[in-house]
């Protein structure tokens, strides 16, 4: 919204300023901060008094959760999603197509997040909307996300996948990369929302990958960076930075109250929005692959979970003493900071190896 700003710079010079993408995302992540820093304690608040008991604790999980995090409000990814949606009107080019996709995917899961953790919260159990239903709809929502920036991309690149190390390696899907994308979409999406389990560790290794992201907007949205790292140059995307900006502003207020002991969590309403949102950047800027590089921790997670459930089905035994594996080390022994700072560190090694890829190639 700011950017009209830039438009009286014969008048007024300081406001050329407002042109530039580096300036908006560093105010992005500024204003987001903020905003979160300013309504966070009044929503936890507004949070607490509404859930009553807060978000039902896990009885197979680990048992100290039941006495360390019981009568914990859920749902602190409205405080979140407030910040990044705030902060992304206030200073993204609102005239940019990618701009309002991801706004559609972030709003579109937060929303099936939230009614998720309604149910669970009003009905006090851990049976919220069903599995498929709540597939079905994110589904519906990723496939509209990606057909609308198949139609605002180069034709032949936006229905392409691009490969890591390979400078020229393009995979022409079609009408069929709407289901390649929607799955990118919708698998981070979950696989984030699996990673949300201990206090801090989801928030801190989504802002890596969204300052990661960022990172690669920025160069893919610009055709003298993306031609010197011979790179997909994708006209506009760059503008996707000021959001990933607003994610870490969002993401780094909303850690002052989720660091051990969590004073609020994030729930469904924060982990899928945030997951759908790095999964429809990572589609439109043409580096799908590169975010399961980049989100490896997540992937993790959700690898571990779909081998727990298919060893225990096929064989009647348990690959991990518990999944998400995060648990598995924490029934090891491992206390929940240990586990949340090495999994900080899995999560910064990864974003380096994904931002390597854009120079070996």
């Amino acid at each position: 919204m700011l950017q009209w700003l830039a438009e009286l710079h014969q008048s007024l010079p300081a406001v050329n300023v407002f042109r530039y993408i580096t300036f908006r995302t560093g105010g992005s992540v500024v204003t987001a901060l903020l905003f979160v820093f300013l309504f966070g304690p009044s929503m936890i608040s507004t949070l607490r008094l509404k859930q009553g008991k807060g978000q039902p604790i896990r009885t197979d999980g680990p048992q100290s959760h039941l006495l360390t995090k019981k009568g914990t409000p859920t749902m602190g990814g409205l405080m979140i999603l407030s910040g990044i949606v705030v902060a992304t009107l206030l200073w993204s080019n609102l005239a940019n197509p990618y701009v309002w996709v991801v706004l559609l995917v972030t709003l579109g899961f937060g929303m099936i997040g939230f009614y998720d953790d309604y149910l669970k919260v009003t009905k006090q159990t851990h049976n919220g909307l069903s599995g498929k239903t709540r597939l079905a709809i994110e589904a519906v929502i990723a496939g509209v996300a990606v057909i609308l920036i198949m139609n605002v991309g180069k034709a032949g690149l936006s229905t392409s996948v691009s490969f890591p190390f390979f400078k020229d390696l393009l995979l022409d899907l079609g009408v069929f990369f709407v289901f390649f994308g929607a799955f990118v979409i919708v698998a981070a999406g979950n696989a984030v929302n699996l990673t949300d389990g201990l206090d801090g560790l989801a928030i801190v290794p989504v802002m890596i990958a969204s300052g990661t992201f960022g990172f690669i907007a920025y160069l893919s949205g610009n055709v003298v960076f993306a031609d010197y790292l011979q790179i997909h140059y994708v006209a506009g995307v760059g503008e996707l930075a000021v959001i990933c900006g607003a994610v870490m502003g969002a993401g780094l207020g909303f850690l002052w109250f989720n660091a051990p002991p969590a004073q609020v969590f994030m729930g469904d309403t924060g982990s899928l929005a945030l997951g759908g949102l790095l999964g429809t950047v990572a589609v439109a800027t043409k580096h799908e692959i590169v975010l399961a590089v980049v989100g490896g921790l997540f992937v993790l997670e959700a690898v571990s979970v779909i081998v727990q459930v298919a060893s225990f089905k096929l064989t009647g035994k348990r690959v991990f003493k518990m999944a998400p594996i995060h648990h598995h080390f924490e029934q090891l022994g491992w206390t929940e900071p240990q586990v949340v700072i090495r999994f900080w560190i899995i999560a910064v090694v990864l974003a380096l190896i994904g931002l390597a890829t854009l120079k070996l190639r």
